[in-house]
């Protein structure tokens, strides 16, 4: 793969599935996460390690790291939401675990039903058990700032709160803390003002990250503040599936589709190439008929002409 710009997390097969209804076929996973490993998609989060009851959808996510990690090139993300979704996710060895913290409290007892000390000590508990692998094993262990713009249940987080968690993140061990904008809340300046501050309060490589909603039509403007305050991965979600189940009101990732041809429009080579993208977006259509897919630039297709910042450099 040629040396990318931005890097697009793909989180459809589990932030998009999570709150979709009927169950995607393991065996279409599969295919769906190929496909977009195809398209040169660098990094998928394919699952979380929930309980099945909690989640039906995801009850598959051990066997899709196995099938994923099979996939060269191809960086495997999960979420885990305590110490022992932590070592169910461990014994299959994912590259990345991310651990949503909520900002706001209210969301936190509804999501992991734990408390900010809680969900701290768990924290350091996964910090060392992944420190007891060898460290070439090691996965990098991610925390989320997740409502860090706002919260469905309690409405404004404060910016020193956000930055007050970030702080005991980093101090439980995360290798890095990635913004999360939940409840599609945030604006541009938000966007801007957190991640330059908690550059100044963590240094720039503890955060690199953020995972947006486009709940209020802000998706892609939040990401060219994002990318002006030096951010350099962004999550999205082929279709737009997708959104926090615990969180009302919440639905709609913004579109990988869309966003990949924001950045390479702009110039940002993601590495990703269009064809195969829209073949991975038929692979999904056809496992769910059921559930509608957004996008404007699958629904448009390209510009006459257009050339891909990521064609340009043989990628």
């Amino acid at each position: 793969m040629s040396s990318i710009d931005i890097e697009i997390s793909e989180v459809g097969p589990r932030d998009g599935l999570q709150s979709i209804d009927p169950i995607m076929p393991t065996e279409a996973k599969k295919r769906w996460i190929t496909a977009l490993a195809a398209a040169g998609i660098p990094e998928i989060e394919v699952g979380s390690f929930v309980p099945a009851k909690v989640l039906p959808q995801l009850a598959d996510t051990a066997e899709l790291v196995v099938h994923a990690r099979q996939i060269e090139g191809l960086s495997v993300a999960v979420l885990v939401p305590n110490l022992r979704g932590a070592m169910n996710a461990l014994a299959v060895l994912p590259h990345k675990i991310t651990v949503p913290l909520s900002v706001s409290e209210t969301h936190s007892l509804k999501n992991l039903k734990r408390t900010h000390a809680q969900v701290l000590e768990e924290l350091r508990a996964i910090r060392a058990a992944i420190d007891e692998l060898p460290t070439t094993e090691r996965p990098k262990l991610e925390g989320s700032l997740s409502t860090a713009f706002g919260c469905t249940l309690e409405g404004e987080v404060p910016l020193d709160k956000v930055l007050e968690m970030a702080e005991k993140l980093a101090a439980a061990g995360c290798d890095e803390v990635g913004l999360s904008d939940t409840t599609g809340f945030a604006s541009p300046v938000q966007v801007r003002e957190y991640t330059r501050q908690i550059h100044q309060l963590l240094g720039r490589e503890m955060l690199s990250g953020i995972h947006l909603h486009n709940t209020r039509g802000q998706g892609l403007a939040n990401v060219m503040a994002a990318l002006d305050a030096g951010l350099t991965t962004v999550d999205a979600s082929m279709g737009g599936i997708g959104g926090c189940p615990f969180a009302p009101g919440a639905s709609g990732n913004i579109v990988t589709e869309d966003l990949v041809f924001l950045l390479e429009s702009m110039g940002l080579k993601t590495g990703v190439n269009f064809e195969r993208l829209m073949a991975a977006r038929k692979v999904l259509a056809q496992a769910l008929p059921q559930v509608e897919l957004y996008g404007f630039t699958p629904e448009a297709g390209l510009p006459k002409g257009f050339r891909p910042a990521t064609a340009q450099s043989g990628g």
